[in-house]
């Protein structure tokens, strides 16, 4: 009996993204994502109408010409499906970011898409904020077995826990699948087998207990409730609650949420550490701390 296995168009896309990137990391290519307020400013710039070298096609998310790109990385990125026609020229529909000596994929901007993966200044404070816990001497010689991403979008979160705990099983949990299979990438990307990306509204698909556990929801209103935007609630923190929630009934002993949100401020209080005050004053033998990292995220918003 002779057995034919046809490859799937997703795996397929995954591997020519996989290559793609792989052709942009070997250029040593770098490019700090900033805020779409700053990438908004900078575009508006004169002569950065169309790119002119690869930060500007995958950094700064401006057209291009093909004459511009190797061929063999249009070819990849045709195969991937991230390339579209822009006047005379194209665009790509991913950008790349480096962040802790890695590169991830992400979407380009704008990020306008219901199914949008974003990267940018909250996940380079997130990223410092998982590197910071594993370098604590109160938390660095944490014993890490099982650790999960919840939200993980392009996978940054995981990657990073994996990096400092390659011996853990790290899961990579999202609803978006677009988001999963920038992860299920980014992972290969950085050599990191022990990152599973799965498919999970916050914990639900997902068996078992966990030593850490990592978040960087969306905490914004977002009228059109784009899920790597809207937080959900009044003030954008119904999902960072709904971890907190999830987090506390799925932690190991000795284990530990890391939460990275932003917090509504109101008449100088902060309704969202107090929601949190009273959610972990019903768990006994919980400690916590909260620190404010920065006063104003997206002053813009």
């Amino acid at each position: 009996m002779t057995s034919i296995t046809v490859p799937s168009p997703v795996a397929n896309a995954e591997n020519a993204l996989l290559q793609f990137a792989r052709t942009i990391q070997a250029t040593n290519y770098q490019f700090t994502t900033a805020t779409p307020a700053t990438h908004e400013r900078v575009n508006r710039r004169p002569d950065n109408e169309w790119a002119r070298n690869l930060r500007d096609v995958f950094g700064w998310s401006r057209p291009f010409h093909t004459d511009l790109l190797p061929p063999d990385l249009f070819d990849q990125m045709r195969a991937g499906d991230v390339a579209v026609p822009h006047g005379d020229g194209w665009r790509s529909l991913v950008r790349l970011s480096s962040l802790h000596g890695q590169l991830f994929l992400h979407s380009a901007y704008p990020t306008v898409d219901a199914d949008s993966v974003f990267f940018g200044p909250d996940t380079y404070r997130f990223a410092d904020a998982i590197h910071q816990h594993f370098s604590s001497a109160a938390t660095g010689s944490q014993k890490v077995r099982r650790a999960v991403d919840i939200g993980c979008g392009a996978g940054p979160g995981a990657i990073v826990t994996a990096l400092a705990r390659p011996e853990a099983e790290v899961l990579a949990v999202d609803i978006n699948d677009r988001a999963l299979s920038f992860a299920r990438v980014n992972a290969i990307l950085a050599d990191t087998p022990n990152v599973q990306p799965r498919h999970s509204d916050l914990l639900t698909n997902v068996e078992g207990e966990f030593d850490l556990i990592v978040a960087n929801p969306p905490y914004l209103v977002d009228p059109t409730e784009r899920a790597y935007r809207h937080g959900g609630g009044p003030l954008g923190a119904g999902l960072s609650l709904a971890i907190v929630e999830a987090a506390t009934e799925r932690l190991a002993p000795g284990g530990i949420l890391l939460l990275y949100t932003g917090a509504a401020i109101v008449d100088g209080g902060d309704p969202f550490r107090v929601a949190v005050e009273e959610r972990l004053a019903a768990a006994p033998g919980i400690s916590w701390t909260y620190r404010e990292v920065d006063p104003d995220v997206f002053g813009e918003e």
